[in-house]
């Protein structure tokens, strides 16, 4: 069976619903099956190219959402550093900082529903001035217009970043100051002004395998250029610090599940990576995944880029 969909995927036709669950039954020794189909058809269409981003957390903290599975929420009592939004001398050093270790793309990420209109225009300015050195400006700056994504486009900037978190029909268990309405109609105003979209969302909130796959075909009917996957990690504080972490081999098949039906997207790992996987992070690739987050993340620690760029070389892949 994942041998046949491995072949359809390859041929350009796409997985029903009904295959992406049989896919994510598949147990026991398939499951290496599974994940060697995945980076089969990551190959095919990615190549052995590798696209690295970095982040900066730009903003941090004081946000008026309540998210539960995040540190910065409303709801929050993380003990966390909070600050406002940094100056353009330290996003053109982080930036720079981010070119040196080997990143295609940075971005700027800010807490909060949205920036206000005297943010918006200095985040602008750091867009046009983080252009001018040579690496991708990307932002993360809440569910802004079409009039605000505009401006930011004329100053530089190349991608936005707004995840849809998981399904629709799971989102009212984890935010309740925002829907998922909100939430597609910023895609639809990013798609309008012409950017380019990075959208995914966290795993291992409590969600259901059909929750992972509707979010997945949503994604494709977006036709969004880039799925970040993050893998929950739970924060004291948190209305979701007890929940347990995911086990290793379920967060890789999420990967190849991802690949199978996204099969020419970016599919790229980004939060609780080592956390999660450990001593298996060096399978991303061979689950199916073409790209990583590189550094340190908003409130928790990555990896060093030297690690990184050590396992991807391994593997015989180019960043």
């Amino acid at each position: 069976m994942i041998k046949h969909l491995e072949e359809k995927i390859i041929k350009g036709r796409y997985l029903s619903k009904e295959d992406a669950f049989s896919l994510s039954e598949v147990s026991g020794s398939q499951i290496f099956d599974l994940f060697t189909s995945a980076n089969r058809i990551r190959n095919h269409f990615k190549g052995i190219k590798v696209n690295l981003c970095s982040i900066v957390n730009a903003k941090s903290g004081l946000c008026s959402e309540d998210c539960s599975f995040c540190a910065q929420s409303s709801k929050s009592t993380a003990k966390i550093e909070v600050y406002p939004l940094v100056s353009k001398k330290t996003a053109i050093q982080k930036a720079k900082e981010a070119k040196k270790s080997g990143a295609k793309r940075f971005s700027l990420v800010t807490s909060g529903r949205k920036v206000s209109d005297r943010e918006l225009f200095v985040l602008a300015d750091m867009i046009s001035q983080i252009r001018k050195i040579s690496i991708i400006p990307c932002a993360s700056l809440g569910m802004l217009t079409e009039r605000e994504l505009s401006i930011l486009k004329s100053a530089g900037l190349e991608r936005y970043h707004h995840n849809l978190e998981t399904s629709e029909k799971f989102f009212p268990q984890i935010c309740k100051t925002h829907n998922y309405t909100d939430k597609l109609k910023t895609i639809h105003a990013v798609k309008s002004v012409g950017l380019s979209i990075c959208s995914g969302g966290v795993f291992g909130m409590g969600e259901t395998w059909q929750d992972r796959i509707d979010m997945a075909f949503l994604l494709k009917d977006l036709d969004v250029d880039s799925v970040p996957i993050n893998f929950f990690i739970p924060i004291k504080g948190t209305a979701l610090e007890n929940r347990d972490l995911l086990r290793p081999f379920e967060a890789l098949k999420i990967i190849s599940l991802y690949r199978f039906i996204l099969p020419k997207k970016e599919i790229r790992i980004c939060g609780g990576r080592m956390q999660v996987l450990g001593e298996f992070n060096s399978m991303v690739f061979f689950s199916g995944a073409d790209s990583l987050l590189i550094g340190n993340y908003l409130t928790t620690s990555g990896r060093s880029y030297e690690d990184d760029f050590r396992l991807i070389k391994a593997y015989g892949l180019t960043p």
